[in-house]
């Protein structure tokens, strides 16, 4: 007489399963990846964020890039009308700045910065005339300010 007790064999029976330890640490290295990703998109995506304001710029030749290591003061002028004799908006950065509120405003900005973070450089739209642009140049160089007009290089030069 032969008996079978407790057979190990892929019997249905419940009694003889046992479930797996649960695992109790946290994978972080998909968080990790993530967090590279997000890295690497924000550093590509930064220097082409450097000015929300849409401005037409005009295109001429003999323009040189320049390199620097702080992002330099942008002032930048928006005709708001047609014609020479329409308003025109100013901007320091991103901010609407009121045109007779301009020169304190640039002349407090150079009293924060040191002597070699001198630079400003002027987007003017291409439908600003001459006089609004020579008047914002007279305005950042009497402050102290090293100013380089921002242009568009022409295709095939």
């Amino acid at each position: 007489m032969g008996m079978n007790v407790g057979s190990g064999g892929g019997g249905g029976s419940r009694r003889g399963r046992r479930r797996a330890a649960v695992m109790a640490e946290i994978n972080v290295t998909p968080m990790v990846d993530v967090m590279l990703v997000l890295m690497i998109i924000f550093m590509v995506s930064a220097p082409l964020m450097t000015s929300t304001i849409d401005i037409d710029l005009p295109i001429a030749s003999g323009g040189k890039s320049i390199s620097q290591n702080a992002p330099p003061l942008t002032v930048s002028v928006k005709r708001t009308g047609g014609g020479c004799n329409s308003a025109v908006e100013m901007y320091v950065g991103d901010a609407l700045v009121p045109v007779s509120e301009l020169d304190a405003k640039i002349k407090a900005i150079r009293a924060t910065r040191s002597e070699t973070d001198n630079t400003v450089f002027l987007r003017g739209d291409k439908d600003v005339c001459y006089t609004d642009m020579m008047k914002l140049l007279g305005t950042v160089r009497s402050a102290g300010f090293k100013a380089n007009i921002v242009i568009l290089p022409e295709q095939g030069t």
